[in-house]
């Protein structure tokens, strides 16, 4: 089968950093199904991974961490899905990746592709999906459904992949009344256009543009990018007993004795976390996804494609990561077709 991979750990502007090879297909067994892959996508994950570093991999190493595709075929135990169903899902950091014409996936974290997209629609989804409703949801514990009155959330990020989908989860879902960073004209459209009814800089100071907004504080701050220049804005922002999550490791340590006096919280959210652990609850992620194609089969949400390769290769990925690495990219670049 075709795939794309990486041997070593190489800038993107060199031609060895992502080349084209083949690979034995797999075959499924216990839960997993072996997907034939329509289209995949490309997430901060996949730079951070295949960053210049000294490592040197004994054999080739396939990246990739959000696909859409057809089942084609299914391990001994798997009771979700058959032979030709669509599917779409993120994938586990500790497996091969996403980047290969077939790849075998834990039915668990699979979900049903919702019914009213394209290939390269779904697989814009489920990586930024998973991790969206998990921070708002399972980590912030964010009730569903409007309260009154609605409660405040500042996402800092709001135009990347995850803050895409947040925004939109934050809105429709839970009845939050949203403040999303943007810093360009089009991030602030583009962030507007999805829900969000206020819009600040995250390179001023937020707190006092929140103030200027009428926010003394917000009940949640979702952090997308750099936690350590963000987590003393965010401390400052929160509400007396709100909570922070942040989904971006930090460099240095963090002074979470600044949320003391406020009884505020502060959560990770990492969405591989159900699947490297094989933890009990791991069956959520697909059902999970399952919600999610719903909400964009009814309209409620919307896919946050915005930009598609074709066909997938070693070229255009390295084209998309390194598109990726500038850090000015609105919404998810998807590669279609091999």
């Amino acid at each position: 089968m075709k795939a794309i991979a990486l041997t070593r750990y190489l800038p993107i502007e060199n031609p060895e950093s992502l080349i084209d090879i083949e690979l034995d297909r797999p075959s499924p067994a216990g839960h997993d199904v072996l997907v034939a892959i329509k289209a995949i996508a490309v997430n901060p994950v996949d730079v951070k991974v295949r960053a210049p570093k000294d490592a040197v991999e004994k054999s080739p190493r396939v990246l990739g961490w959000d696909a859409a595709g057809v089942v084609h075929a299914v391990g001994p135990d798997v009771s979700r899905f058959k032979v030709g169903d669509r599917v779409f899902y993120a994938g586990d950091i500790t497996r091969p990746g996403s980047n290969s014409e077939f790849q075998l996936v834990d039915e668990r974290i699979v979900g049903n592709m919702p019914q009213s997209l394209s290939f390269e629609q779904a697989a814009a989804l489920p990586l930024t999906a998973i991790t969206a409703w998990e921070a708002l949801f399972d980590r912030l514990k964010v009730p569903v459904g409007s309260g009154t009155p609605a409660k405040s959330i500042l996402i800092i990020g709001g135009a990347g992949g995850v803050g895409s989908i947040a925004i939109q989860l934050a809105v429709k879902v839970a009845g939050l009344s949203v403040i999303a960073t943007a810093s360009r004209p089009e991030s602030e459209k583009w962030v507007r256009e999805l829900g969000a009814q206020h819009v600040i800089n995250h390179f001023g100071d937020l707190p006092a543009q929140l103030k200027e907004r009428g926010f003394d504080h917000v009940d949640y701050v979702l952090i997308l990018n750099d936690t350590d220049r963000h987590f003393p804005a965010a401390a400052a922002a929160v509400a007396p007993q709100g909570m922070i999550c942040t989904i971006v490791e930090n460099a240095a340590p963090l002074d979470v004795s600044l949320l003391k006096a406020k009884s505020a919280g502060f959560v990770w959210e990492f969405m591989f976390t159900r699947s490297m652990f094989q933890t009990a609850d791991m069956q959520e992620q697909g059902n999970l996804l399952d919600k999610v194609a719903g909400l964009i089969d009814d309209k409620t949400i919307v896919s946050t494609l915005s930009q598609v390769l074709s066909p997938i290769n070693a070229a255009n990925l390295r084209q998309a990561h390194a598109t990726l690495e500038t850090g000015r990219v609105i919404g998810k670049i998807v590669l279609k077709d091999f």
